[in-house]
């Protein structure tokens, strides 16, 4: 579905350059710095409206979070509930994910969150899915052997191709359910998708995997 451009969107990140940082690429390297501590840093690729970033900040404010959104006229969004939450481990991205390794150095980064990601079902997209061997290959570079990807999906089928695909790279895979809301896993947050399909009696699939040594 096309986007529509928000009105006054693009000055409106401009005017917060301290939460959507205007040139990360210069921050490579230097994240420890910006957020003046050396603790973990968490990512979530594909942030939305921010919901689930600025809450995870909230709850653990000894972990560093970066949302990383494409569409500007999104990332407004999740902008204001950051300025909500007000934490100051938590910061925004206004690029795409296929440029991470611009952005972030070498083992830079401990964790990667994908949540109701687009699930390009066709076959000649494959390589557009975030679970795709490619996108692993990055994350693997960014958070190192036993760094962590955490997947929540609506879409069945993304989830056993994101399966099969952690497996194929030799991930290890926890905490598998295949009913979010019916199983025993707590501290779940929920995204604004989340909210909704779970309302609507839909199913949410969810795993960890566990990167291998290379």
């Amino acid at each position: 579905m096309r986007l529509r451009n928000k009105p006054g969107a693009a000055d409106e990140i401009k005017a917060h350059p301290h939460i959507v940082i205007p040139n990360p690429k210069e921050m490579r390297g230097k994240w420890a710095s910006f957020f003046r501590n050396q603790n973990p840093i968490h990512i979530e690729v594909g942030t939305g409206k921010g919901r689930f970033v600025s809450e995870m900040a909230k709850a653990h404010p000894d972990i560093n979070y970066i949302g990383v959104e494409l569409q500007t006229s999104v990332i407004v969004m999740a902008l204001e509930k950051v300025k909500q939450a007000n934490v100051p481990n938590l910061c925004l991205l206004n690029e795409d994910v296929e440029n991470l390794l611009d952005f972030f150095e070498e083992k830079e980064l401990e964790r990667v969150y994908i949540n109701f990601t687009d699930p390009w079902p066709k076959n000649r997209h494959e390589k557009r899915r975030l679970t795709y061997r490619g996108f692993l290959d990055k994350y693997h570079v960014l958070i190192g052997d036993g760094g962590e990807i955490h997947l929540k999906t609506d879409n069945e089928g993304l989830f056993e191709y994101s399966l099969n695909s952690f497996s194929g790279y030799g991930c290890r895979l926890k905490n598998i359910t295949f009913d979010l809301h019916n199983s025993s896993f707590e501290g779940n947050i929920m995204t604004e998708y989340e909210e909704k399909f779970s309302s609507q009696g839909l199913k949410i699939f969810r795993c960890e995997a566990i990167l291998p040594q290379k």
